[in-house]
């Protein structure tokens, strides 16, 4: 394999491609089964089991299920880490062997020229809430030594580095639900000035907890309606919709300067083309009714990428299934692509693995490019009745047979958070 060092033309934007892809989603634990059920509209939200929900409101999560952790850390090691390590490990190791960038042994083959750039919103917070429950019940002994830098949100890729030997960067942007948008955008744009050829990218959360899902409710935002239905609790667009379903997981992915790719013979999924972001500045919470920012911040992606509007033919949607976002973003994608909005076609991941939170912006990333790769896109599911005030294109109920060379992935968060990403289909 070519030493990846940092190519000529120091100075000149480089193109960047993505060459391999990993998952650990509530609806499959590697990448082809999360596509295999995404694709085919298999919901992975059902009735939380691993904790008691008595007494809470909403009872129903997108949690990662037979998920087995024993291969990653050593049984001595599991119980020093919050659960959100061992999903990144899994899907950062498939990601990194996809792009065969790791030797027999796991470990990083130019372990210098590699970094690791990753998003996370809640990282150890609920092995935080753990730690507190030995104090608070008098069991010290039990707690875990390491609890102070388990429990902070930037160690989550340090432990993907020191597991792969990787001694690049190693970073974690945490802003929320795009966390990991921000993420690739971040690594993106690394690469294409030059100061990276390769960098493992992507996000991961895991914060369905007691404590947390309490927290959530007491904002009603989370959907109650539908505990005894879970696979129907969330529901973008549709006029029903009460609120969004916690969920978990792990995308990752490699992002690769182009020429490189090409002289190893790597193979290519597709190429990352633009990044936008911005901030409404309005509340720590609510959107601005207008939808101005979050359109602004897809129309830089596309700005970005040197495309227009009309150039796109799929959006993947954030589509949380709260009753305010899913107008608010309809309004911004209209505002974004003018008369063009009603003739693309859009769907929303969230509909089948619920919200994970810091790490869904990676999960449409991922999901668009095997759309992409396969002619497929996945439905929105739970479409039943379609709000009025949402009357878009969303891909209801079935995947559709689509040829995608352009796509956006749109992302919003807390905190007035909008960031986009623009993928285009790979040309040799």
């Amino acid at each position: 394999m070519p030493d990846p060092a940092l190519p000529s033309g120091k100075g000149l934007p480089r193109r960047v491609v993505v060459t391999g892809m990993g998952a650990v989603a509530p609806n499959g634990n590697d990448r082809e089964s999360f596509w295999r059920a995404t694709r085919s509209g298999e919901s992975g939200v059902a009735s939380i089991d691993s904790f008691d929900t008595q007494g809470l409101d909403s009872r129903v999560a997108g949690e990662v299920k037979r998920f087995d952790a024993e291969g990653l850390l050593k049984r001595k090691e599991r119980q020093h880490v919050p659960r959100v390590v061992p999903l990144a490990l899994a899907a950062a190791g498939e990601a990194l062997r996809d792009a065969s960038l790791l030797d027999p042994e796991g470990r990083a083959i130019h372990p210098r020229n590699l970094g690791v750039v990753i998003g996370c919103g809640g990282g150890g917070l609920e092995f935080t809430e753990r730690q507190y429950g030995h104090y608070f019940r008098g069991e010290i002994r039990k707690a875990s030594v390491y609890v102070i830098p388990s429990s902070t949100t930037g160690t989550v890729s340090s432990e993907i580095s020191i597991t792969f030997g990787i001694k690049g960067p190693s970073h974690v942007l945490s802003d929320g639900c795009t966390s990991s948008t921000d993420a690739i955008g971040y690594a993106f744009e690394t690469i294409r000035w030059g100061r990276m050829a390769q960098l493992l990218t992507g996000g991961v959360d895991a914060t369905i907890s007691h404590g947390i899902v309490t927290g959530f409710c007491l904002m009603r935002v989370l959907s109650t309606a539908r505990n005894d239905e879970p696979e129907k609790a969330s529901r973008p667009f549709d006029r029903d919709r009460d609120g969004f379903v916690l969920a978990e997981g792990a995308w990752m992915m490699v992002l690769e300067e182009r020429e490189l790719a090409l002289r190893r013979g790597a193979r290519i999924y597709g190429e990352i083309a633009g990044y936008g972001s911005t901030c409404d500045a309005h509340h720590r919470v609510r959107l601005a009714d207008e939808g101005e920012e979050p359109a602004r911040a897809m129309a830089l992606a596309l700005e970005d990428a040197g495309r227009r509007p009309e150039q796109v033919d799929y959006v993947s949607l954030h589509g949380t299934s709260t009753p305010l976002n899913d107008v608010v973003e309809t309004r911004a994608v209209k505002r974004c692509f003018g008369r063009w909005a009603e003739r693309i076609p859009m769907s929303a991941l969230k509909s089948i693995i619920g919200h994970p939170q810091g790490a869904c912006g990676a999960a449409a990333v991922v999901a668009t490019l095997l759309g992409m790769r396969d002619g497929w896109f996945h439905p929105t599911l739970n479409l039943d009745h379609p709000d009025v005030r949402c009357d878009l294109d969303y891909i209801p109920h079935l995947a559709r047979a689509l040829r995608a060379d352009l796509a956006l992935c749109n992302c919003i968060g807390f905190g007035s958070k909008n960031a986009a990403l623009v993928l285009a289909r790979h040309e040799s």
